[in-house]
């Protein structure tokens, strides 16, 4: 399934594919006197519960957002810590999303991480890439003015070299060089822990979808919560900018 950025995804009720920024691990634990990383480690668990729950619910793509560029900011032991969370879920969730159907793969700038994280990464790719129940995909070292500088910058390389037309540089054209190729925009996008900015998450994908914003911090955010999301989603009437016949 392939939507173009000059298309809505769906002008229907139904949600496909959910987007979350997974905000306020750091707080539920900084909340409960322990270390963040505490914070982490269950909101990784959480991951998992909602993994399972999804597909039952009609989702067919899930992305979430695990580490942005700017995340580099944070103390060496707090992102550290994160990258040895994610190698661990990595090993650990294998055989489980493979006995689930579940395709994962990994949006963002790879160089910068780990080689061995690069190489789990990679792994995991290549054992689900035949599943489709599910397509989780997690953003690490993402951010989405990031993803379409990359993009733009490998165009105009297509140009400089003659490989591309410059009238062929469209809208299609910029998707097929981002990390979502052949990834649907999300209909739906969910932040967690009460903020209300979009952190530089999916900058071109999400400007069709629809919006939520929750209080509830990342480790307490349930499948009960998910769903009651996506309820209020089937009632809203999307528009598109054209005129409600109704």
């Amino acid at each position: 399934m392939s939507v173009s950025a000059s298309t809505p995804p769906h002008t229907t009720g139904a949600v496909e594919h959910v987007a979350i920024i997974m905000d306020g691990n750091g707080r539920w634990a900084t909340n409960r006197g322990w270390p963040r990383l505490v914070g982490h480690r269950k909101g990784a668990e959480r991951v998992k519960q909602i993994v399972s729950a999804a597909p039952e619910m009609g989702i067919k793509w899930l992305t979430i957002y695990a580490f942005s560029t700017e995340n580099w900011k944070r103390s060496t032991e707090e992102v550290l810590g994160l990258m040895a969370i994610f190698a661990r879920y990595i090993q650990r969730e294998a055989d489980r999303m493979a006995a689930e159907g579940v395709r994962m793969r990994f949006i963002g700038d790879r160089t910068r991480l780990d080689p061995k994280l690069q190489r789990l990464m990679a792994g995991i790719e290549a054992r689900t890439a035949g599943f489709s129940r599910l397509n989780l995909t997690v953003a690490i070292n993402y951010g989405g003015r990031d993803e379409i500088l990359r993009a733009t910058r490998a165009l105009a390389r297509e140009v400089a070299e003659g490989r591309l037309d410059p009238a062929d540089v469209t809208e299609a054209a910029i998707s097929a060089r981002l990390d979502t190729a052949g990834i649907p925009d999300p209909e739906l996008v969910i932040r967690t822990s009460g903020e209300t900015r979009t952190s530089n998450f999916l900058v071109w994908q999400s400007s069709y979808a629809e919006y939520e914003f929750t209080p509830t911090l990342w480790p307490d955010f349930g499948p009960q919560e998910l769903a009651d999301i996506l309820a209020r989603f089937g009632n809203r009437h999307r528009r598109f900018g054209g005129v409600s016949a109704e």
